[in-house]
């Protein structure tokens, strides 16, 4: 996917669609942001996997990456939703950025294109979550103008839960 529409302004780094070479970045920032998340133990996905459900027959996951001097610093993991009552829907999986780079726009200029493509592709709105104890990032998505949804409650089943059926 062509995302230069998204990089108006000329900056030191790029963001661009990840690719299959792209991986080990990748999941490197996944496993930093568990780190932080204090879920370290919770990542139970490889890189193959990870390539094979972005990169695979069947994707489910896009990547966008930003890179400088050919260093991936940070990524954003988007993927299509459907809303009942909206429609086509984009949801935020994750916005990491390395802890070393923070601070730096990275996040933001990520944030910017994922709201670019939910422009561009004419979905009908952009979710994503964060943690309650996460102000940093509360406070981030603040500055946007974001809505927080009280009155929703998140539910899960397990792998282990969903093994029992």
């Amino acid at each position: 996917m062509d995302i230069s529409f998204l990089c108006t302004v000329k900056s030191p780094w790029k963001i661009r669609t990840a690719r299959r070479e792209d991986c080990p970045s990748i999941f490197e920032l996944i496993c930093e942001l568990a780190e932080f998340e204090r879920a370290a133990d919770e990542v139970v996905i490889t890189e193959e996997q990870l390539a094979e459900d972005t990169f695979g027959k069947r994707p489910i996951l896009e990547v966008l990456v930003l890179e400088k001097d050919s260093e991936i610093l940070a990524a954003a993991m988007i993927y299509e939703k459907y809303s009942t009552w909206k429609g086509r829907a984009v949801h935020l999986e994750d916005l990491i950025v390395k802890e070393a780079h923070r601070g730096n726009g990275y996040g933001a200029a990520l944030f910017e294109a994922v709201m670019d493509i939910a422009k561009e592709r004419n979905y009908s709105r952009m979710d994503w979550q964060v943690l309650d104890w996460n102000k940093p990032a509360i406070d981030f998505y603040k500055k946007y103008g974001a809505h927080f949804l009280d009155e929703w409650v998140d539910c899960r089943f397990t792998t282990e839960e969903i093994k029992k059926r």
